[in-house]
């Protein structure tokens, strides 16, 4: 099972962008806890990371078979892109959207997630725990259909 967690605008500054709102981990070491917790449940992650709306959403079209689901913390494209929202939904992979900080929990703006609506569910709130909580929902989702 290949899972594509996708790093969405400004995720690349984590560690020193807002450590009160996004804690004192870098992408880096969010993505090495990413991938043992994978390990631990027999699913390759693939990492992408990027600050361009169209290179996310090229991403996301390029998705193959051998993508079992995706998990997406669209970052502030959550709020302001229906060009990520179309792409989302018009791909067949599962999609989970996720956050570090609890969305609902923040600026008004914050609050409204364009992508949501097409992802099989979003988990925002946990910090980078979020992610594999992302995994862990897609990981059952997959079994369940077994």
């Amino acid at each position: 099972m290949k899972i594509l967690i996708i790093h969405g605008p400004n995720l690349n500054t984590l560690g020193t962008r807002e450590p009160d709102i996004y804690g004192s981990e870098t992408l880096d070491s969010i993505n090495s806890k990413i991938e043992q917790f994978c390990n631990t449940l027999g699913i390759e992650p693939i990492f992408f990371q990027s600050n361009h709306e169209g290179k996310l959403i090229d991403t996301i079209q390029s998705t193959d078979d051998n993508i079992s689901g995706i998990v997406i913390n669209p970052a502030a494209f959550t709020h302001t892109s229906v060009a990520l929202r179309d792409a989302i939904s018009s791909t067949k992979t599962p999609v989970v959207e996720v956050h570090i900080s609890n969305i609902h929990n923040r600026e008004d703006f914050r609050k409204i997630s364009f992508t949501a609506g097409v992802c099989i569910g979003q988990i925002s709130g946990f910090g980078s725990n979020s992610y594999l909580l992302g995994i862990q929902a897609l990981h059952f989702s997959s079994l369940s259909k077994s």
